[in-house]
């Protein structure tokens, strides 16, 4: 891994500099911002602006940051928008509404600011990335490679009761999330083990927290966990069955992406609404998906969905509307409420709600009006934009790539590598860093996961299930 010329760092960013250069043009700079993105993916996952890590092919190494996580957080943030965007246009399922129809050229300037802005956001994220990674890592533990099976199933038997303990603790249930997550991690790559070893017992148990964990997605009301839970059982068994994830996932994952939209819809509708149980809000949602239900507004549709809901876009061209221009940036406020929201509850009963400290800033922008029963949290990159405009899109994003890959990189050196260190505690604990969230809520999240982190270690060290080398 040897050091890098600047110059190829430097092309990152050169679709927002042309983007920028030709912004009195919104609808070219829109689209060399965006397929910049696409470059960027290009360059950092061919190896171009710096050799990829060469410990572990390709297919053994995807949940580590510069894949999985860019991809996630990139390719959500930074691609999803195209669909708003044609709707900006005047288009509706690709096709234009009407020849008459007044684009508003206010929006369409600040949809294509923001897309900008995801640009230069997505050329820092992957720097701070590449400038920290470092392999191969020095391990200082070690794990007995036929032990590794046993303990991944026996983790996700673990931590599941853990994660509801956390959750019956007052003041604690931050801290079910994260086990919640590690537990799921956990028997995925257990059964992903458990399969190719013919390991009965352990296959059919960890096809059980399987589906499971796929049940309490479904029920949920969102849409990620269910995205996720496929995707990642497909990513830990490619290494060993490429052929078969490529022929069952991918299109698993493209049917999934064409009956979500109707079905998350119709459960949300079912469940929230008419009060339904979660079994038959499921059961309607999965009949509405099945037999592609229409009986909804436009903005429910699945163009709809496409515009609105699989990107965020549009809510930040509403705080770039906003600021600075009405209400000032935030310099350091966002960084000083996350700094209140890392103390637990149990420690502070009066601590202010993070929710409410959040949604206030949703409140100056008129995002939302006061009072209305609606959850709308600025994702990281609008809260990098409302505290330093540009600066601030460029060192939040540079310092969000590097802690994820220096916390990943850390994982491998105190669990005896990528399979317990990026695979499972990394991708378990630090899984909130795949989509990244507000200020207040990634942080907090990233620090008591890290914390976890430790505890962990501290635990498999006792316990002799790590070997100093």
């Amino acid at each position: 891994m040897k050091n890098v010329p600047i110059e190829r760092y430097i092309v990152l960013y050169l679709p927002w500099l042309f983007a920028t250069i030709f912004k009195p043009d919104p609808e070219l700079s829109y689209f060399i911002a965006w397929l910049g993105s696409f470059l960027i993916f290009y360059l950092t996952l061919s190896g171009w602006v710096k050799p990829l890590p060469d410990d572990r092919s390709v297919a053994e190494q995807l949940m580590r940051p510069l894949f999985l996580v860019q991809i996630i957080f990139a390719g959500y943030t930074c691609c999803t928008s195209v669909f708003y965007f044609f709707s900006v246009l005047g288009y509706q399922d690709f096709h234009k509404m009407s020849a008459y129809y007044l684009i508003d050229y206010d929006l369409l300037d600040r949809t294509a600011q923001c897309q900008r802005y995801y640009c230069l956001g997505h050329a820092a994220f992957v720097t701070g990335i590449l400038i920290c990674m470092k392999y191969p890592v020095e391990r200082k533990f070690y794990v007995e490679r036929e032990k590794i099976a046993n303990l991944l199933f026996a983790a996700a038997v673990i931590t599941l009761p853990v994660s509801e303990l956390f959750l019956r603790v007052p003041g604690l249930s931050q801290f079910s999330n994260q086990f919640s997550s590690l537990s799921f991690i956990a028997g995925t790559l257990a059964l992903a083990f458990a399969i190719p070893l013919h390991k009965v017992w352990n296959t059919l148990i960890c096809v059980i927290l399987y589906f499971f964990n796929f049940y309490q997605a479904m029920i949920s009301g969102y849409k990620e966990p269910i995205i996720t839970s496929i995707l990642v059982l497909g990513i830990f068994l490619y290494p060993t069955y490429k052929k078969t994830v490529l022929t069952i996932f991918v299109p698993a994952l493209v049917i999934i992406f064409m009956f979500l939209p109707t079905y998350n819809r119709a459960f949300r509708q079912s469940a929230w609404s008419e009060e339904l149980s979660a079994d038959e809000a499921r059961d309607a949602a999965i009949d509405a998906a099945l037999n592609k239900n229409t009986d909804f507004e436009q903005d429910d549709s699945d163009w709809g969905f496409l515009t609105l809901r699989l990107s965020e876009i549009e809510m930040f061209t509403n705080f770039v509307k906003s600021t600075p221009d009405k209400v000032d940036f935030y310099g350091l406020q966002l960084l000083r409420q996350s700094a209140i929201a890392i103390v637990p509850r149990i420690f502070w009963p009066s601590k202010p709600i993070t929710e409410d400290l959040v949604m206030e800033r949703v409140y100056n922008a008129g995002v939302v009006n006061r009072g209305s029963n609606v959850s709308a949290k600025p994702a990281f990159i609008v809260d990098a934009y409302l505290s330093a405009g540009g600066i601030g899109v460029f060192l939040a994003l540079f310092i969000y790539g590097a802690v994820a890959q220096l916390i990943s990189q850390h994982a491998e050196k105190l669990f005896g590598g990528y399979i317990l260190g990026t695979a499972l505690i990394f991708s378990g604990l630090f899984q909130i860093m795949w989509r990244g969230l507000s200020f207040e809520f990634l942080i907090n999240t990233v620090f008591w996961s890290y914390v976890s982190m430790l505890i962990i270690h501290k635990i498999f060290v006792a316990t002799r299930i790590l070997k100093e080398i």
